[in-house]
């Protein structure tokens, strides 16, 4: 019969071949609404297969409802199946092609080659060995207990904050935890206030929920606390640690004057510590959380740390709100894979996380100096740097330089792939002169390069303006 092709090579069997080439003629129209098909000995020998295999096929139509079939009688196409061809449509999104860059210098990106593969393998088999039978059903909206105790010794340990694991709750990343705190927040007509810049990822969460924004300037000390208002907003995002993108630490008088408007107003503050284990001088910087663990909702996650496909995050909420949560996660998704959690956890409890932390702690350090001296090379005092020493990025000012849309294609074009700041504001003018580098991912010779070919692109387009 014409238009069908056998592949007696494929995994898939020749009776479900026959099937799906019949069924796509009848829904493409090629076979109408009441025609008949061949008999099964026909086809069979048209297929030059078993006689039972066409029999086999035939069934499948029957039971789904494509055919009907009546003793005595043909096996015709039943009504109401033809379905219009398929018009490409142009303004749907295609996946882009990857394409490679002369200088990469995105932010958030941890250097995965430095991931300890064979240790995390070694962990992850043992884990799955050892684990009970029980933990392969449905544990829970809360993540394992056993990963939500050492996440709050290794909080207590490396920040100070005494945590209980009753109050931590596993996500799959910090992009679910916004997820699941925008739903459990939600309050018809009650906004929530957002630093000025922030992470356009993160905000987009908060968009797509049907959240009012209004947005708080951001200064090189973080989020203007001078600036807050609002009678009845349902909460605050914020960055406190380091902030996104502009890096500053948010000094004790702004967190304490934070906590009073949350109280005055009866919102909750959301606080974000995306890269906080990556500080250069210094110990961490103490959580928001730990001033009022009743006002803080406070979302950590792994993917800086670890690597990105991990998914594993974690919140700690305050009590009033578990209940909520549980409901929530419940009927979302229920609960994260079981495998990598006892895998993190057995990580966590070695020690061997606290020794890959300090590891990567160096060596971004010493891959942020090169990135500072470079620029010094390159652009000699011209340039200031904003923010602590700390995270996998670095936000820079360049005074006189408007990095519009023009530069940035300049810069594209050439093979340079940088944020400027402006990419991340709300209010769009305040930071038009700043641009984001993220370093982590890269080697020192890459960075050097990198910024080398910067200055020579901006050399010429300015010159030539």
């Amino acid at each position: 019969m014409r238009g069908i092709q056998l592949h007696r090579e494929s995994e898939i069997s020749l009776k479900r071949q026959i099937y799906q080439a019949l069924r796509d003629q009848i829904l493409n129209g090629r076979l109408e609404a009441g025609e008949a098909l061949p008999s099964t000995r026909e086809l069979a020998g048209e297929l030059n297969v078993s006689r039972n295999t066409v029999n086999e096929a035939y069934e499948m139509l029957i039971v789904e409802g494509f055919v009907l079939s009546r003793q005595g009688a043909p096996t015709r196409v039943a009504e109401g199946l033809c379905l219009e061809s398929k018009q490409d449509d142009p303004s749907s999104e295609r996946e882009k092609p990857i394409r490679s860059y002369a200088a990469d210098f995105r932010t958030g990106q941890p250097d995965l080659r430095q991931f300890p593969r064979y240790l995390w393998q070694q962990i992850m088999q043992k884990t799955c060995q050892d684990m009970e039978p029980a933990l392969l059903g449905y544990t829970g909206p809360q993540g394992l207990a056993r990963l939500r105790e050492e996440i709050a010794a290794w909080l207590f340990r490396s920040k100070g904050l005494a945590v209980d694991p009753q109050s931590i709750f596993i996500t799959a990343g910090a992009t679910h935890a916004l997820h699941l705190i925008a739903d459990l927040l939600y309050r018809e007509g009650r906004d929530i206030l957002i630093e000025d810049p922030c992470n356009i990822g993160m905000l987009q969460t908060f968009v797509n929920k049907g959240y009012p924004l209004s947005p708080i300037p951001v200064d090189a000390y973080g989020l203007k606390t001078d600036d807050l208002s609002g009678t009845n907003p349902c909460a605050v995002y914020v960055t406190p640690s380091h902030q996104f993108p502009l890096g500053g630490i948010l000094p004790a008088s702004r967190r304490a004057a934070l906590i009073r408007f949350a109280r005055e107003t009866g919102c909750y503050i959301v606080e974000d510590d995306y890269d906080s284990e990556f500080r250069y001088y210094g110990d961490p910087v103490a959580p928001l959380y730990a001033m009022d663990p009743d006002r803080v909702i406070y979302v950590g996650t792994f993917s800086k740390v670890l690597f990105p496909a991990l998914r594993i995050g974690y919140v700690i909420l305050p009590p009033t709100l578990h209940p909520r949560w549980r409901y929530l996660r419940t009927h979302t998704d229920v609960q994260n894979p079981p495998f990598e959690q006892m895998a993190l956890a057995e990580l966590l409890h070695t020690r061997k996380f606290d020794r890959h932390i300090g590891k990567m702690r160096k060596l971004y350090g010493e891959r942020r100096q090169t990135l500072l001296s470079t620029l010094t090379e390159c652009f000699g005092d011209s340039w200031l740097s904003w923010g602590d020493a700390a995270g996998l990025h670095l936000a820079v000012e360049f005074p006189g330089i408007y990095f519009d849309e023009a530069i940035s294609a300049h810069l594209l074009h050439n093979g340079i792939r940088v944020t400027p700041v402006e990419h991340h504001s709300i209010r769009k003018g305040a930071h038009v002169n700043k641009l984001l580098f993220g370093y982590g991912h890269m080697e020192p010779d890459e960075i050097r390069a990198g910024i080398v070919l910067l200055r020579g692109v901006l050399n010429h387009v300015l010159s030539s303006s």
